[in-house]
């Protein structure tokens, strides 16, 4: 079966065309700047990429575009719409009503839309692709995969909040924690890689990206992670402060005479790596100044790394041991620098690193020496190729 995979943003469509059976990706491609001046980037598998411009006034044309890319006489990979089998959709937030993957039916639609105000930058984006595609392609099976659902399982001394119970009751405010297809499909691969089984293996993943959250795999199941009620809570990242004091927001707003949401704005695209260093949300740029001696790249890398540090130790609490730590996204797969030093704070720990062995890029290796306590692995995430496992599943 052939299963297109949409991840839909408010201005951008991310695709994926992979045969279930051979997990091969025949196309893949991007919307960009849809509502805008449109640009398509295309790639049949084995071939160059194809990049245009074509009007793209709502995601419904942006999708149309893709159907019709993805049938090209040219470079197209099939020829009726009829070889799709299914379309799996990246939703954001599910809240506590998804706790898996969900065939996307009428109801599920409406309980999407209930939890906008828990995502209202991203799961009314995901609503907007997923009626895009059902008007267009309305007989074939749909299915909504939750970046929170993995998270599920964390017990509730992990996701509470101190603050009074009732904006629980009435609000659901809590830890959600994203992600989650990420850190599913490593915590996984890991145990494949190791050779153990997926349910009696301890993992922490780090998934170390622009975006960036640590998650506690015990068993199979997450127990705690970085993220919270938004993906603003936790690690710094590129642009987003991760963990601050929340005062931090009254005393930002009074000073500059902003409003709370401008303030969240400082806190969400203006911070990070980028608001420490002064010169990038991209690391390597930030490797880069730091090593021509810029004092406040340095200081950001080392914030960064330190903070990595602190909460995969604090994971090692909250799994009493660990048997794997999984580096993973685009950080996390690449940079040989940031897993070494983040590895050099967990000495103590007994972890050990080969230095030969972590010198790659994108693909999955063992990093730590043979004698170390905790495996560490670089293992290459996968979230399109997930999404698709989890659509065939289903359908």
């Amino acid at each position: 079966m052939n299963i297109l995979v949409i991840n839909c943003g408010s201005s951008s469509l991310k695709f994926q065309l992979i045969n279930s059976d051979s997990e091969e990706v025949l196309a893949k491609g991007l919307c960009e700047r849809i509502g805008i001046d449109g640009a398509l980037t295309y790639q049949k598998s084995g071939c160059d990429k194809e990049e245009s411009k074509p009007a793209m006034p709502d995601h419904k044309k942006a999708i149309q575009l893709v159907l019709d890319a993805l049938m090209n006489d040219k470079t197209g990979v099939i020829k009726d719409l009829k070889e799709v089998g299914a379309v799996g959709h990246r939703v954001v937030h599910g809240g506590e009503r998804f706790t898996k993957s969900a065939v996307l039916t009428d109801d599920v639609i409406k309980g999407i839309e209930e939890c906008n105000d828990l995502a209202p930058l991203h799961n009314p984006a995901n609503l907007i692709g997923i009626n895009a595609c059902k008007e267009l392609m309305p007989s074939t099976p749909m299915v909504a995969v939750f970046d929170t659902a993995f998270h599920q399982t964390m017990p509730s001394k992990a996701y509470t909040y101190a603050i009074p119970h009732e904006y629980y009751d009435k609000y659901k405010v809590r830890r959600y924690g994203f992600h989650g297809t990420s850190h599913a499909y490593v915590s996984k691969r890991t145990a494949e890689i190791l050779g153990k089984k997926y349910d009696e293996l301890k993992t922490i993943v780090c998934h170390l990206g622009n975006g960036a959250s640590i998650c506690a795999v015990n068993c199979g199941k997450s127990v705690d992670t970085t993220m919270g009620l938004t993906p603003l809570e936790g690690l710094a990242m590129g642009t987003r402060s991760g963990d601050l004091d929340p005062a931090i927001v009254e005393f930002i707003a009074n000073k500059d005479k902003l409003t709370t949401a401008e303030a969240l704005n400082v806190l969400n695209k203006k911070s990070g790596v980028l608001g420490m260093s002064g010169v990038s949300s991209d690391f390597r740029d930030i490797e880069e100044a730091a090593n021509g001696g810029n004092k406040l790249a340095a200081n950001a890398l080392d914030v960064y790394y330190y903070r990595v540090a602190k909460y995969i130790g604090a994971y090692m609490v909250a799994l009493g041991g660990a048997d794997a730590i999984a580096f993973t996204a685009g950080l996390g797969e690449n940079s040989i620098t940031a897993r070494a030093n983040i590895c050099k704070y967990l000495e103590f720990l007994g972890i050990k690193i080969d230095d030969a062995a972590n010198n790659c890029r994108g693909k999955e290796a063992v990093i730590s020496t043979a004698d170390s306590k905790v495996k560490v692995l670089a293992v290459p995430t996968n979230e399109e190729l997930a999404i698709a496992r989890e659509t065939l599943a289903l359908v």
